[in-house]
């Protein structure tokens, strides 16, 4: 199968980097991805693969109908871009001002794209039915794009029994793939705070109540929620990303804003931190005579595998990269919206290791000078090919068992 595989891989393989630099040109921001939507479609149209539309305004739903009976797998790709002004210099950078794929979104699409393709040709070997997923809008935390289309109806005809996403990893070379059985990504929480005091004259403080001492208070104590509230085994992180405040070196600030995020990988611990922000905000503005205002957004949730599917996923790995294609590698702290489609369906999230030769100078995610390296991106849509096939095979054997 491998083989029949591959033979594919490489009839599609150079239109899959001309589609990924394609969209790299062309960028779209999350809930605007109508031209790449249109892309998509066009290219699924091409590729002889019927679909439906409309799912959270742009998403798409690709329909592989195997030539056998059987289950249901679902593939996802998302396909937004961020409102970053692209730094690099090669000859795909973005055409669009202070939009940027600075996270590999143009890759994961092009790659279920050219997964789509090398399905269609072996549906003759495929005892089910593969979904292709595109999702809108995954940059748009909280809202994000999966639950809308989850409440759109995408699965409603054909409700998967397990699912995959992947996504693009610079932290691990090309060659080898992140897979975890349990945690892999963090739920992602935002906050924004408005510290009130009361303003005046620098020289003057005992006539004003300082909101920026307050907000001094206020950000230490914040930090001890982690360092003294919670299970230290638990990873945990409060970070204060923006502070706005202040008129002048000679006036005493009346208002301060703050905002941040918190990351978490356990419910428990997810809600008592929020439980002791929450608490502790209040009360040290109120230990000193201020008022405070507080928005909290909950995120995505945590993205945690199913240790059965990851062991899937892991197998298909090997095979298509060899035995030592899936090293060990840690949790991250980043949120992601795939988090959604897990909670109800039984899956995996998986890293494709795309660091350029040059590693020393790899950008991370969410760089303006984000670049990956294309020879990863065949590995990356093979492996697709093969997790679903195997997946499909391994729902059938089960089935039999019965």
């Amino acid at each position: 199968m491998q083989e029949v595989i591959q033979t594919y891989m490489n009839e599609i393989k150079d239109d899959l980097i001309k589609m990924r630099r394609h969209l790299h040109q062309n960028p779209e921001l999350s809930t605007q991805e109508w031209e790449t939507s249109k892309f998509v479609q066009s290219k699924l149209e091409e590729f002889g693969i019927p679909f439906e539309n409309g799912f959270a305004k742009t998403g798409a739903l690709g329909i592989i109908k195997g030539g056998h009976q059987g289950k249901t797998v679902a593939l996802r790709a998302d396909m937004d871009a961020l409102p970053i002004q692209e730094l690099n210099s090669h000859d795909f950078v973005s055409k669009n001002e202070n939009v940027m794929h600075a996270c590999g979104h143009d890759a994961h699409t092009s790659m279920l794209l050219s997964t789509g393709y090398i399905l269609n040709k072996m549906r003759e070997h495929i005892h089910g039915t593969v979904l292709l997923v595109f999702q809108p809008a995954e940059e748009n935390s909280p809202v994000g794009g999966s639950q809308r289309m989850l409440d759109d109806g995408v699965f409603d005809t054909y409700p998967p029994d397990v699912i995959y996403g992947q996504h693009v990893w610079p932290n691990l070379p090309a060659g080898q793939m992140g897979i975890r059985d349990k945690e892999m990504m963090g739920a992602s929480d935002r906050f924004k705070i408005i510290v009130k005091g009361k303003g005046g004259h620098a020289s003057m403080p005992h006539l004003t109540n300082d909101a920026v001492v307050m907000t001094g208070h206020l950000i230490t104590s914040l930090q001890s929620i982690v360092s003294r509230n919670l299970d230290p085994l638990e990873a945990s992180v409060v970070t204060i990303g923006k502070i706005n405040g202040g008129y002048g070196h000679n006036v005493i600030a009346d208002k301060v804003e703050l905002e941040g995020t918190i990351r978490t990988y356990n419910p428990e611990i997810r809600e008592r931190l929020k439980e002791r922000f929450h608490t502790i905000t209040n009360q040290v503005v109120q230990a000193f005579d201020g008022e405070v205002e507080i928005e909290y957004l909950e995120g995505y949730p945590a993205t945690i595998n199913t240790p059965e599917w990851a062991e899937v996923a892991r197998e298909s790995a090997t095979k298509m990269l060899g035995d030592d294609a899936v090293p060990q590698v840690n949790p991250s702290l980043a949120g992601e919206d795939f988090s959604r489609f897990l909670h109800k369906y039984p899956g995996a999230f998986i890293w494709l290791g795309t660091q350029i030769e040059d590693k020393e100078n790899q950008a991370p995610l969410h760089d303006p000078n984000f670049k990956l390296n294309e020879k990863a991106l065949p590995h990356g849509s093979a492996f697709l090919a093969q997790v679903a096939i195997d997946t499909l095979n391994k729902l059938r054997s089960d089935y039999d068992e019965q």
